[in-house]
């Protein structure tokens, strides 16, 4: 059995840290090239830890892009291990969104173009392949995606990157004796990193500065705030900037979230302080609070044993020096402007409800399904009608909170246990943390501009433990032409062999329309069936997922087909 570092980080003082801020290179233009990569840091004495990266040996680049333009991002998988890259929070179709269908083995190049249809906000990339997406995540390999855009451009924010607009990417560890990374779950994620970097200080200048949030960890919850208890101001979510600036003292953020605050410094240069989190005061049934479950008897292995759980610790060491020649001085008093969709033009409502598998005094450790079902890559949970506009019901009847996640759309929040949402987070997103005990989230979103009858989006819990775990349904927005529907399962097909080397045979009714798609919806063959058996030559094609459609009597059915 490994032995575990426990690794204490001057928890409950200002002992301000002593390493710089790494702060990631930037990549723009119309052509992104990012390679996925082994690498090795030095993060602590004696061994090496072995991690992987985007273009270096840990974390990635921030890739700048401007709304409506169109950009091909170059993904090559250098690895020795299959992985995909998914654009969080990017409105993008199905085939460019890098879920776990759209695998990238390794020595290949995955090369998704797509036009910006974002707001100006932050976004971020990582790996989403089905039950290996924390141990690449953990290993390293995450970047944050900044979106620009004229509305934005014209408000007196600040911008200049790494000066006075600073990415921080909060994320913990677990390390064992010989300092590699534990991949698998546990509770020991002691290490406390920001931008990959341990005990991290930085100099900021005696002006209004803009932090970007980024809450990377597994599993962690944060609750932001400063050591001196200044006010600072929220201005943007996960999806954009919001109405207007919040006043707080506390951030919670939760694993995926992205949040962008204002804080003045004006006048304070020469002074130090420091960002921290304040788990002492989560509530219950949060991770990271003192308590992860309902009540005492719920709880975690080691969770007790992780000094982080339920303490105040300093996240970045903040030296303030002298202002830049033209910098910001002031807090906006509006930002931009929202129009939610009405609830009353919602034509569905759907209902998802949390739970663990078992129940008893172990459910907190799951695995926890959604609507009774473990994720299953052959499994359409739900599928959408294209400019469907809906409510979503989530319930989370476990005993911990989980932050959930949807992809392609942004949402507004409706209310959280029938109350509505604080002022910020009524702005658009796409995570958003359900409380335990029976807590209920509504929310309103549009299926717009995409579609796909073969290719799904993904919906999951974003710890990712949990996500692994299971916790993760998928879904299909129809063509506005021919859709799926829930019935086609009754119809009648028998594909063989599965997986395919050479020839795929099909025993289908004579008429079927037959259609063939790589996984990024590339169309590869199709014919109208003119006999029973039908088969198709795989042989030229490479090694990888495809999809056949089989269309009879207007009912469309997808089969996933492997290639060997």
């Amino acid at each position: 059995m490994k032995r575990i570092f426990l690794l204490f980080l001057g928890l409950g003082n200002l002992a301000y840290g002593q390493n710089p801020l790494f702060i990631p290179s930037t990549l723009s233009g119309n052509t992104i090239n990012l390679s996925l990569q082994n690498g090795s840091v030095n993060f602590y004495p004696g061994n090496a830890t072995q991690t992987m990266g985007v273009n270096g040996n840990l974390l990635g680049p921030t890739i700048l892009l401007d709304r409506y333009q169109t950009v091909t991002m170059n993904v090559t998988n250098n690895l020795t291990d299959t992985t995909t890259i998914h654009w969080h929070g990017m409105h993008v179709a199905p085939q460019n969104d890098g879920g776990p269908h759209t695998v990238i083995p390794p020595g290949t190049t995955w090369s998704p173009s797509f036009p910006v249809l974002d707001w100006a906000t932050t976004n971020w990339y990582h790996p989403h392949l089905h039950m290996k997406t924390n141990e690449h995540v953990q290993k390293g390999i995450a970047g944050m995606i900044i979106v620009r855009d004229d509305i934005e451009a014209a408000l007196d924010l600040p911008r200049t990157y790494g000066v006075d607009d600073i990415p921080l990417v909060i994320q913990t560890k677990a390390f064992d004796a010989s300092n590699q990374i534990i991949t698998l779950e546990t509770a020991l994620d002691t290490s406390l990193m920001i931008n990959g970097t341990i005990d991290p200080i930085s100099n900021l200048p005696a002006q209004v500065v803009r932090l970007r949030l980024l809450n990377g960890s597994s599993e962690r919850v944060y609750n932001i705030g400063f050591s001196s208890n200044q006010t600072f101001y929220q201005i943007g979510s996960d999806g954009g900037l919001l109405t207007a600036p919040v006043a707080l003292t506390r951030l919670r953020i939760a694993p995926g979230e992205r949040m962008e605050i204002l804080v003045d410094f004006t006048g304070m240069q020469g002074q130090n302080t420091a960002l921290m989190s304040y788990g002492s005061e989560l509530p219950s049934a949060i991770y990271g609070a003192s308590q992860p479950g309902m009540g005492a008897g719920q709880t975690i292995p080691n969770y007790t044993l992780n000094p982080l759980n339920g303490a105040n610790f300093q996240l970045l060491g903040i030296s303030i020096g002298a202002q830049t020649s033209n910098p910001i001085t002031t807090i906006p008093s509006s930002l931009v402007a929202h129009s939610p969709w009405l609830q009353a033009n919602a034509s569905t409502t759907r209902t998802l409800t949390f739970s663990p598998q078992t129940m008893g005094p172990t459910a907190i450790q799951g695995p926890f399904l959604i609507n009774m079902m473990p994720f299953d890559m052959m499994m359409i949970n739900q599928y959408i009608p294209f400019e469907n506009t809906e409510i979503w019901t989530l319930t989370n009847n476990t005993p911990i909170a989980h932050p959930f996640h949807i992809h392609d759309v942004q949402f507004y929040v409706l209310d959280i246990n029938g109350v509505a949402p604080p002022a910020n987070q009524q702005g658009r997103k796409d995570v958003i943390l359900v409380p335990a005990g029976g807590g209920v989230v509504r929310f309103i979103t549009k299926f717009e501009d995409f579609y796909n009858d073969t290719i799904p989006y993904m919906y999951h819990c974003h710890m990712l433990t949990h996500e692994d775990g299971g916790m993760m349904g998928q879904f299909i927005v129809n063509s506005p032409i021919v859709g799926l529907n829930e019935s086609q399962t009754s119809m009648e097909s028998f594909v063989y062999p599965n997986p395919v080397i050479d020839f795929l045979t099909i025993d289908t009714p004579i008429g079927s329309r037959l259609v063939l798609y790589d996984n990024t919806g590339r169309f590869i063959w199709g014919e109208t069936t003119d006999k029973m058996n039908q088969k198709i030559d795989f042989s030229g094609l490479k090694t990888g997922v495809y999809f056949l459609n089989q269309v009879e009597n207007e009912q469309t059915r997808v089969i996933k087909i492997f290639k060997n």
